[in-house]
């Protein structure tokens, strides 16, 4: 138990008892309980005017409105005195007599053999009490109160000794004692079950409880794990963890509980998706935010556990950041040309990060260059925060990360650093003088390693490798003349989000980036799906980049062949290294960003049926048999898609989009399907291959089924899916695939239906149907990017390139792209950066280049 000496403001708050409200307020669901005198309102001679202060009564008003938090006040006083004093508004959770009391209509409830002895207590306790000065009893609907405060020491002494040689004595009364007051009750009183029933009934994570009163020790006596007791005023022991001096320090736990709670459930100053900027290897990647923080990294590998996840909502997840000791807003951030290294820009300060490469794992390296002074905060935090970590300072050379599984190591020569906790972890900060090191500092972030040795290259030598190889491959590209830069940063960031070791394609960098700011459709997109990855490989290929494309066929054909000759049995998505996704998973302890939870680990569409996948796959071997001989293996995967196409086609599937209902006879995936054994026909004919005569009656069946039964007359337009008449963008693609001309009238057609329901000002929507989740999400950019290309397809080219230079200028200021886009506020939605999103404006560039 720690004994606080402060003022009553937060900041004098002992600095334990602050951690220990920093970590309870980030709990899911959180029950505030107190007691009333004392804690509430001060301790007055009349209780009639123990009225609360305005300050309690605000910070309970407040916390009682946050989402997933439970405010109860649990007194001594009888509940309808209770509610007449507090004042306190309905969402309050207002519980008297000690806990006996949790409605107005209790005194209602009770059987009569109980109010018969109510009665036979308030005579007994009538006769003792009768004119002694200063007594006064206190009649509750279950129970009668004895109160001394106003009385003579040696009346009050007399009066509790007759009371408890008395009626406290009798075997169906129960007596509570608390500050001069003395209650014997007819029904069972006890603030630690009130808080047990309050608790089932929110079904709290953790509760914090303040109270003052010898009453309220049985509440301190029910807490446990991660709950929170404070005892408001010295004097006798306490259950408590924590004890304050007084009401005005209960007001500062209060205030500061609150303060912590909002910023947690609704994200600090969230910094704009858009305008986060991504960081490659080709091993790892990682996000900084415009002032330099390193917001997001996962080790050890892109799907694995973060590292530094403050990008989710909350700092205590971890973050890397550097800024000028006097704060101040960046003059400017961008990637040094043809490369994947940003500069953060401040008067006096500049921060080159890069991620390199090292013999054991991953390192980040952030040079500091400058004149002026510049404030350094280092706080790891594996596995999103889960992991309990200490650092350790090794001389003058950096720090070691204790606690995870992973080794890592910070080497940062001539830097000091002050170590402290925040009550869960440790966390590093220093202060650099810029001018008084020469004009430069360095920090090198080892991932996979604990030494801080000195690197044996220079840091300039290792800065000009790495960036040589990013711009001699962007150099190597065959750019469009449309464009030219975005598309240039589009590879890059394609690339970027290859895994090199594997061969495999993220998706997206994040995880949970919401679709819908406070909503709950947040997705972790940082696994390979065969769609996303065939298309980004593709949008490479087009490029002039082969690289991808060869080591995502080769790593598809490993799925392929573990699927033991079964290729329709592939999901539709697997980490990075090829294995099955575990169970979806919900991250209580983290917020989501600017608020949106739930903070979700795997993706439950790894079990869903998508048919559609094998199309991407079949046009990307296709396409690389046009620009370089094809092997063995490009034949053995796309036999096995043909094959798996074969044998499933005519079934009912998810979908693209992964709605979470029944399966239909989506238009999409049937389309999908047709184009896989097309585009199988076509690798074996320009390859002068004997085509299984088979195919060509496949091709031919699936697209006969496709065109009938996906065309809706009422609509005059393909819907969404057989016998549907809603409208979807992926349809689109009833043309875009080649399987309709571009001017057959019903994909002209098509084309005006999608427009006319989904576009919205520079975006297009994926949809408006009920895809059996909650809320909404904004214009999605790969279906803007389809309508540009259809427009172009269907002779409209003015409106393809109004459309293209309004989903450009979405963009962020260094050219990277997330999912969404939401017209109305116009802001960026989803995980970021996003494969679809660029490998769309590459497509759109070269179409237009070319048309």
């Amino acid at each position: 138990m720690n004994q606080i000496s402060a003022t009553g403001n937060v900041l004098s708050l002992d600095p334990d008892l602050r951690a220990a409200v920093l970590r309870v307020a980030r709990v899911p669901n959180l029950l505030v309980a107190c007691d009333y005198d004392g804690t509430l309102a001060p301790i007055v001679a009349d209780p009639t005017k123990a009225t609360p202060t305005a300050e309690s009564v605000a910070a309970v008003r407040a916390l009682s409105s946050l989402p997933q938090t439970t405010v109860g006040v649990i007194s001594g006083r009888a509940l309808r005195d209770l509610a007449a004093l507090s004042r306190l508004p309905a969402e309050v959770r207002l519980v008297g007599s000690h806990g006996s009391e949790f409605d107005v209509g209790f005194v209602d409830e009770l059987p009569p053999e109980r109010q018969q002895r109510r009665a036979e207590l308030q005579a007994a306790l009538n006769a003792i009490c009768n004119n002694q000065p200063g007594v006064r009893l206190e009649g509750k609907p279950a129970s009668i109160a004895v109160h001394t405060r106003a009385a003579p020491r040696d009346v009050a002494q007399r009066v509790f000794d007759a009371v408890r040689s008395g009626a406290a004595l009798w075997p169906d009364i129960e007596m509570t004692t608390g500050k001069e007051v003395i209650e014997l009750s007819v029904v069972p009183t006890d603030k630690g079950l009130a808080v047990d029933a309050l608790r089932m009934q929110v079904s709290a994570s953790a509760v914090v409880y303040l109270g003052d009163d010898a009453t309220d020790e049985k509440a301190f006596a029910h807490l446990h794990g991660p709950d929170l007791g404070i005892k408001v005023g010295s004097g006798d022991e306490t259950q408590a963890r924590f004890t304050i001096l007084d009401n005005a320090e209960a007001i500062s736990v209060l205030e500061l509980l609150l303060y912590t709670r909002r910023r947690w459930l609704f994200g600090e100053q969230a910094v704009p998706i858009e305008r986060h900027s991504m960081l490659s290897n080709t091993h790892t990647v990682a996000l900084l935010t415009p002032a330099a923080r390193v917001t997001w990294l996962c080790h050890p590998k892109p799907d694995s556990g973060a590292v530094f996840a403050d990008l989710l909502g909350d700092t205590a997840a971890g973050h890397f950041t550097v800024q000028p000791e006097k704060g101040g807003i960046p003059l400017g951030q961008r990637y040094r040309p043809g490369t994947m290294t940003v500069e953060t820009r401040w008067s006096g300060l500049t921060v080159t990060d890069w991620l390199d490469h090292h013999r054991t794992g991953n390192a980040l390296i952030r040079v500091l260059s400058g004149s002026s002074r510049a404030r350094i905060d280092f706080v790891p935090r594996p596995d999103f925060g889960q992991v309990h970590i200490r650092l350790q300072p090794i001389g003058g050379d950096g720090l070691l990360v204790l606690g995870s599984n992973e080794p890592i190591a910070l080497y940062s020569p001539g830097i000091e650093w002050e170590i402290s906790s925040d009550g869960h972890s440790d966390l590093a900060r220093a202060t650099v003088d810029l001018g008084a090191m020469g004009g430069s500092a360095m920090l090198e972030l080892r991932l996979g390693t604990d030494s801080i040795e000195a690197p044996r290259v220079a840091l300039a030598e290792r800065q000009i490798a790495a960036e040589a190889a990013w711009r001699d491959w962007s150099d190597s590209l065959k750019l469009p003349s449309v464009a030219r830069d975005l598309v240039r940063r589009s590879a890059l960031t394609l690339r970027g989000l290859w895994h090199k070791p594997t061969g495999a394609i993220l998706a997206a960098a994040t995880s949970s980036m919401p679709e819908e700011i406070g909503g709950s459709r947040n997705w972790d997109y940082r696994y390979c799906w065969l769609r996303d990855a065939s298309l980004t490989a593709k949008a490479l290929v087009d490029l002039g980049s082969l690289e991808e494309a060869e080591s995502l066929v080769r790593w598809t054909l490993r799925i392929a062949d573990n699927t033991d000759g079964h290729p329709e049995r592939l999901h539709p998505l697997y980490t990075l290294d090829g294995s099955e996704l575990g169970p979806e998973a919900v991250i209580e302890a983290l917020p989501g960003y600017a608020g949106s939870r739930p903070v979700r680990i795997g993706n439950a569409a790894n079990g869903q049926v998508q048919l559609d996948v094998f199309g991407p796959v079949a046009d990307l071997i296709c396409t690389l048999a046009d620009v370089r001989p094809p092997e063995d293996g490009d034949f053995a995967l796309m036999n096995a898609m043909v094959e798996a196409v074969e044998r499933r086609w005519h079934e009912p599937d998810h979908g693209i989009w992964e709605a979470r209902r029944r399966p239909r006879h989506y238009v999409y995936s049937k389309v999908m399907c047709w184009m896989t054994v097309d585009r199988g026909i076509q690798l074996f004919e320009r390859q002068g291959r004997t085509v299984p005569e088979a195919w060509y009656t496949l091709r031919k069946t699936i697209a006969d089924n496709v065109l009938d039964k996906g065309w809706n007359a009422k609509l005059g337009a393909y819907t969404v899916a057989y016998g549907y008449e809603e409208m979807d963008a992926s349809v689109l693609w009833i043309g875009l695939s080649g399987l309709l001309q571009d001017d057959d009238p019903r994909f002209l057609s098509t084309v005006l239906a999608v427009e006319a329901d989904l576009r919205e000002g520079p975006t297009v929507y994926r949809y408006r149907w009920d895809d059996g989740l909650p809320g909404v999400e904004g214009g999605f950019h790969l279906c803007t990017t389809w309508m540009i290309e259809a427009y172009l397809r269907t002779g409209r080219r003015a409106d393809a390139e109004e459309l293209f230079a309004q989903f450009i200028e979405c963009a962020g200021p260094t050219g990277l792209i997330p999912e969404e886009y939401d017209p109305m506020t116009e802001r960026a939605l989803g995980n970021h950066p996003q494969a679809y999103s660029h490998l769309g404006l590459i497509r759109c560039a070269l179409e237009l280049d070319r048309s």
